[in-house]
């Protein structure tokens, strides 16, 4: 009994000791920025019991900002997180402390999908990681900025290739099976895509730590199949949604289009500054209904601010695109598509200050201009070809969306007919 008994005080001591150490070391994280509200938080789970809720994630959120502000903390277990949902605190996040707000934090799930952060978005800000983003920009400037695109061109067709060419290759037994052969027919300076740069990279390496290696090849592949693909092709979705919703809005695009291209000739690059309406309803479509409408966790590389308030190393910070893209005040209307918002009084496209669709400095969404080339010819080449409608005795798509990896619309029936 007296050794069950000194068992038990032991467990209790060991207990009580736990929970005063995870409360010490809350409450040190939180030090410094005691003045930014926070929701309430108890040891071990945070606050994870006050987000208990049917809404998803950036609409809680977005919800919690009315109720505390536009810059709150809370705890999702025991890291000390800071929640943002306005623009000028997004902007400072992103642009004006960049750098010191540039880390990922470290977490099982994301470790396990890239071999270790291994890839471009949740690798942490680091030399190695700079480099890899440097080959992958470059390899993605090779394939956008060419001077200029005819139908056939071969660079065009690389960049309309691109997605369905890793496809492929997970079809043919897995994107490691192309290593070998793609070693075999490298020429040192001259790369053919983005693999090519990779491996040209990691050629290069002297054996450091600072080196690309297979696997970063590997997961940088993976991550433009996984990441690239989806965000463009929901986007493409929910562009097509919308405009059932409003066919007087496709009525107008395809009206600007058959005045700058006609029935034939495909849309170039070139065409961008011509279709200035066609523009801003992409825009649009990023702005209501962004795919990543709370963007990949931040983390504070040293000791730092936000909006006056200290920060201490190793804070996370959430962005809410979601409530930067409807804050009533910078978008009037903020929950009604009008394509026009991206348009001056002459008709030319303006940039809004508050439209992040891609996020913003050091962690600007790597694949950016690829994104943008690639829905710019999606859209414009659909729509100079194809009515979009809605099939007699269907309904209007639901425009709610559901929250998974993206923000994704829920299923829908479409009827697409031949303009000519």
């Amino acid at each position: 009994m007296s050794s069950m008994s000194s068992a038990t005080l032991l467990y209790c001591f060991c207990g009580a000791l736990l929970v005063l150490m995870l409360v010490k070391c809350m409450l040190g994280q939180r030090r410094g920025v005691v003045s930014v509200p926070c929701l309430p938080y108890l040891p071990v789970v945070g606050s994870l019991l006050h987000l208990r809720s049917s809404l998803p994630p950036h609409l809680l959120f977005t919800q919690l900002a009315g109720r505390y502000g536009s810059l709150f903390g809370l705890y999702m277990g025991p890291h000390y997180t800071l929640v943002v949902s306005e623009v000028s605190l997004v902007r400072e996040v992103l642009l004006q402390r960049g750098r010191e707000f540039a880390g990922r934090p470290k977490m099982v799930t994301t470790d396990l999908l890239t071999q270790g952060g291994k890839d471009i978005a949740f690798a942490d800000y680091s030399l190695l990681w700079k480099n890899h983003r440097r080959l992958v920009q470059s390899s993605f400037t090779l394939l956008v900025f060419n001077s200029s695109y005819q139908p056939n061109d071969p660079e065009l067709l690389k960049v309309l290739d691109y997605n369905d060419g890793i496809v492929q290759t997970i079809v043919r037994g897995g994107l490691v099976d192309i290593f070998p052969w793609l070693k075999v027919t490298l020429t040192p300076g001259e790369p053919r895509d983005l693999l090519d740069a990779l491996l040209i990279g990691k050629m290069k390496g002297s054996g450091g730590d600072d080196d690309i290696t297979d696997d970063h090849v590997l997961m940088t592949a993976a991550e433009a199949f996984g990441a690239g693909v989806e965000t463009t092709s929901t986007t493409l979705l929910w562009a097509i949604a919308f405009l059932l919703h409003h066919p007087q809005v496709q009525e107008r695009v395809q009206a600007e289009l058959d005045e700058v291209l006609g029935r034939d000739r495909p849309p170039a690059l070139s065409d961008r500054s011509s279709l200035p309406f066609l523009e801003s309803v992409i825009c649009e479509v990023m702005r209501i209904r962004p795919v990543s409408p709370i963007l990949i966790p931040h983390v504070a590389m040293q000791d730092t601010s936000l909006g006056g308030h200290s920060v201490p190393k190793g804070t996370r910070v959430l962005v809410n695109m979601w409530a930067i893209h409807h804050d009533p005040k910078h978008w009037e209307e903020a929950d009604t598509f009008r394509p026009e918002r991206f348009l001056d009084s002459s008709g030319k496209r303006v940039t809004p200050a508050s439209f992040l669709p891609f996020g913003a400095g050091p962690r600007v969404c790597v694949g950016e201009s690829l994104a943008r080339l690639e829905l710019f010819l999606f859209v414009s080449r659909l729509l100079q070809k194809f009515n979009f409608s809605v099939p007699s005795g269907r309904s209007l798509p639901d425009l709610q969306g559901r929250y998974g990896v993206v923000l994704q619309p829920h299923h829908y029936t479409v009827r697409v007919t031949p303009r000519y």
